[in-house]
């Protein structure tokens, strides 16, 4: 069974949430701010997170901004607010899988959370990504340069990033890319890919001169990793 994390000060919002995911065979749990979230998390095997924005607009992004660059928990937004695209981006890109506005059908909010609880293939967990001098931990989620210190990335950036590194040489088109870094925002799913490329080839260091274009855009068509990847399996223990 699921654990699922509700955070929210909406009393009727997480009475909703609950009585609904706990028909569907999934163990909620319920907080009010990001202190008793953070507290939660820390002591519980947590799968995913539903963040209501009714928090507080800057608190609640806020909190998906910080779990999402530094764990890698699903987040699913609920908002009753029409936010501005920029806090839409700013939600998604930094750990939230999905947006939800208020009102919204049971179902919908079901399927989104099945969704993001998707686990990856415990094959791609066990597996070293190499390109350059540059080492990608597909289980522990993180990127090195040779024995500099690690390089941080957002869950989105992470996952975008893993579904280049599966596919070098190969274009990949925005949708494709929506898919594999789990944003399901449809109406801005073009500046939420654009932004989090941006970031991540700054983060690769691919805004000096000197540095090798590991991201190349494709017009018209999408985006390909252009270096030759290097994949180490690591042996899983028997016991």
């Amino acid at each position: 069974m699921k654990n699922i994390l509700i955070i929210s000060q909406d009393a009727s919002m997480r009475d909703l949430l609950v009585d609904s995911l706990s028909k569907h065979e999934f163990s909620a749990r319920v907080v009010e701010n990001r202190q008793q979230a953070a507290g939660k998390i820390a002591s519980e095997a947590i799968d995913l997170a539903i963040v209501d924005l009714s928090l507080g607009r800057e608190d609640g992004l806020r909190l998906v901004r910080d779990f999402g660059a530094k764990i890698d928990l699903p987040i699913i937004i609920v908002s009753g607010d029409n936010l501005d695209e920029a806090d839409k981006v700013t939600g998604l890109e930094t750990g939230a899988r999905a947006y939800i506005t208020k009102p919204f059908g049971l179902p919908e909010l079901l399927t989104r959370v099945r969704a993001a609880l998707r686990e990856r293939p415990e094959r791609d967990r066990n597996r070293i990504f190499h390109f350059d001098d540059w080492r990608v931990s597909a289980k522990r989620r993180r990127l090195r340069r040779g024995t500099d210190r690690e390089v941080k990335l957002t869950a989105g950036e992470f996952n975008l990033l893993m579904a280049f590194l599966k596919n070098p040489g190969r274009v990949l088109s925005r949708e494709q890319l929506l898919v594999a870094t789990r944003v399901y925002h449809q109406e801005i799913y073009d500046r939420s890919i654009d932004v989090q490329i941006l970031r991540l080839r700054r983060k690769l260091g691919q805004n000096t001169g000197s540095t090798p274009q590991y991201i190349r855009t494709e017009r018209g068509a999408g985006y390909v990793f252009d270096r030759v990847v290097n994949v180490e399996e690591l042996r899983t223990r028997s016991h």
